[in-house]
């Protein structure tokens, strides 16, 4: 009979895995064929252009707008339902970060509208309809994120596989298109840059796919032209956090949520004054150094060179401090005892796959720039820098995974009942002077106004001035020798406290020092700092198109893991 009880509901999950099956296949089949039409259109593909790609992603589009409306619509009808929650999934910061990076989008879709309008007359329709188009899926889809982005979804559950599996893979193919735009603009830079440093036998013809007709207003067409560039790093960001959210969501379909109560943590800015500031200090120095390499990097090979070297000399110092930075974090936790939280969670394992899968973009790179070094028969002065470097970014990428994994899956602590109820008693001559009433009843929350009186402290009950009359001498001793049993204890328990409190208060601060060091390192390469590119050394022991193919698909990755740390570490701030 229990065997036969079993059978439905083993039976029943046949069908849901099925259908998980089934849409990753849906979506990956409509990410290859996306991906090729990309590629496709980047090589000059014979009777495939622009507006074939475009087209697709409109199509894409206009599907997921068309889910989502159906899914809103569903949720307003039955808005009264108790739903599941996934409380670890869509932080408020989060929804916050992805809110900006998208009113950065609205303002790319805006430019592009613009510069259409200004080159009509030799674009396709497409190019005009696609921003368009874009510009109302980033808006439903943000308030779509906002409002269910914690949803476990139990109903139409094969339906809402294949609806969110199609967004995330939509999201995915934008955000392919956006990095193959973006590099492309990167590359044609490059190829001018090297001619100044003297490596003009390894440049190509440039990959031109301007517009073949005039503008018709000359200084509008140049800031639309220019400002695009600078506004696809947000673009960028923006659809791979909406894509690895939609996956969590997709991942927490028919789940069975375990219903306890989530601890809420805020971000508090007190604490971290020090991690702050010299975080502050490497994000406004980064920023300056940036500046001065686009200026420079081209002008002359002795400007490109001094630019290449006040980079890497720059890099090597913030990657030395954050490789010092983590290894004290973790010497901390060797020294703490506290549990990990093995508990199922989607969005948990996600953010750790991504550290480490996004890492290896790094370290695709800094291994190629290794054996450049080695290989290489000349060396020109920058390109010794480049070695310490590589090396820095391979260790300190393997400390800060390691911390910020550990970090995410430590449980949080809990206060102990006895550090609430702590109270500090002075014994002066066989009486007891108390302390202000604030320190007297703190886990209770009260305040005792007893004169003098000391409340009863643990299981001890002391009265301190009740037993009046001789003969309690002996009494009044063994009072006074538990009285200071417990004082000793309650100092004790105030001194381990406090060593937890300064813990608590050094890993907050590394954590803060550590997410402004991520954004400082995001900024180069997502705003076209990229000494892959103009090194060149690479580009002579490699060749120039295996290299360039390499930092084409490794960049993307390595921008990607600055951004998704720089999370993970305000998450690990607001736990600590």
């Amino acid at each position: 009979m229990e065997r036969a009880a079993a059978c439905p509901a083993v039976g029943g999950s046949y069908p849901q895995k099925n259908a998980e099956i089934l849409s990753s296949q849906y979506g990956i089949n409509l990410f290859l064929a996306g991906l090729l039409l990309t590629f496709a259109w980047a090589v000059h593909a014979v009777g495939i252009s622009k507006s074939h790609l475009l087209s697709y992603l409109i199509t894409l589009m206009l599907i997921q707008l068309l889910w989502m409306l159906w899914y809103l619509c569903r949720s307003c009808t039955q808005r009264r339902l108790i739903r599941d929650k996934d409380t670890h999934a869509g932080a408020r910061w989060l929804k916050c970060g992805i809110t900006l990076f998208a009113v950065i989008t609205l303002i790319l879709d805006s430019f592009k509208i613009g510069y259409y309008i200004d080159f009509s007359n030799c674009l396709s329709p497409t190019e005009g309809i696609f921003p368009v188009t874009h510009a109302v899926h980033t808006i439903l889809q943000v308030y779509f994120l906002w409002c269910h982005a914690k949803d476990v979804i139990q109903s139409f559950k094969t339906l809402e596989r294949f609806g969110v599996i199609h967004s995330v893979f939509t999201n995915l193919l934008l955000w392919t298109n956006g990095v193959l735009t973006e590099s492309k603009h990167q590359l044609n830079e490059h190829k001018e840059r090297l001619i100044t440093l003297g490596f003009g036998n390894i440049t190509i013809v440039l990959d031109d796919h301007a517009p073949q007709c005039n503008c018709t207003t000359t200084t509008l067409c140049s800031i639309f032209s220019q400002g695009i560039y600078y506004l696809y790093p947000f673009n960028i960001e923006y659809h791979i956090l909406a894509s690895t959210m939609l996956y969590v969501l997709w991942k927490n379909i028919g789940r069975k949520v375990e219903h306890h109560q989530q601890n809420k943590t805020p971000f508090k800015f007190h604490g971290i004054t020090v991690g702050t500031i010299f975080g502050l200090m490497v994000l406004t120095s980064t920023i300056a150094i940036v500046v001065v390499y686009l200026i420079q990097i081209g002008g002359s090979k002795t400007k490109s060179e001094l630019a290449l070297t006040m980079f890497y000399l720059h890099a090597i110092f913030v990657l030395a401090l954050m490789c010092t930075a983590g290894i004290i974090a973790l010497l901390i936790y060797r020294l703490e005892d506290r549990s990990l939280d093995n508990s199922k969670n989607p969005a948990r394992k996600l953010d750790a796959e991504l550290l480490v899968g996004t890492a290896a973009g790094s370290w695709l790179l800094s291994w190629g720039s290794i054996l450049a070094i080695i290989c290489a028969q000349g060396h020109p002065k920058y390109t010794w820098y480049n070695l310490p470097y590589s090396v820095l970014v391979i260790i300190e990428k393997y400390i800060q995974n390691l911390f910020i994994i550990e970090s995410i899956h430590r449980e949080q602590e809990k206060v102990n009942d006895d550090i609430k109820t702590l109270r500090i008693v002075t014994i002066s001559r066989g009486s007891t002077l108390s302390l202000p009433p604030l320190y007297k009843e703190v886990y209770n929350g009260r305040a005792t106004h007893d004169s003098g009186d000391v409340p009863c402290l643990f299981r001890g009950s002391i009265c301190g001035r009740e037993n009046n009359g001789a003969g309690v001498a002996k009494e009044e001793v063994s009072q006074d020798n538990s009285l200071v049993m417990h004082s000793a204890s309650d100092f004790s328990f105030y001194s381990r406290n406090t060593v937890t409190n300064n813990k608590r208060r050094i890993l907050k601060n590394i954590a803060a020092f550590l997410f402004l060091c991520n954004l400082s390192l995001w900024i180069p390469p997502a705003f076209g700092c990229r000494p892959e590119y103009d090194n060149g050394l690479e580009e002579i022991v490699f060749g120039f198109e295996p290299w360039i193919i390499v930092v084409n698909l490794a960049m993307p990755f390595s921008i990607f893991y600055r951004m998704h740390s720089a999370a993970s570490l305000f998450e690990v701030n607001c736990k600590t």
